[in-house]
C-alpha cells in the first residue's frame, strides 16, 4: 500500500514537470514566431490589415 502511494506521488510529480516543460516550450515557440513576424515588440504594426492571402503559403511542416 505504501509503495502504491509512493508510485502515485512520483507519477504526479512527473506530470507536473511535463506540464511545466510543455508550457515553457509553448512560450518559447510563441516568442520565436512573434520575433519572426516582427510583432513581439511594443508599437509594432498590426497584421490585422494585411491583404488577403498573406501568409497563405506558409510552410509549417518543419
Amino acid at each position: 500500500m505504501i509503495s502504491a502511494a509512493l508510485a502515485m506521488q512520483a507519477s504526479s510529480t512527473q506530470m507536473q514537470i511535463a506540464t511545466t516543460l510543455q508550457a515553457s516550450a509553448s512560450r518559447m515557440e510563441r516568442d520565436t514566431v512573434q520575433t519572426l513576424l516582427g510583432t513581439g515588440q511594443g508599437g509594432s504594426p498590426s497584421l490585422a490589415n494585411v491583404g488577403p492571402g498573406v501568409g497563405g503559403n506558409l510552410n509549417i511542416s518543419a
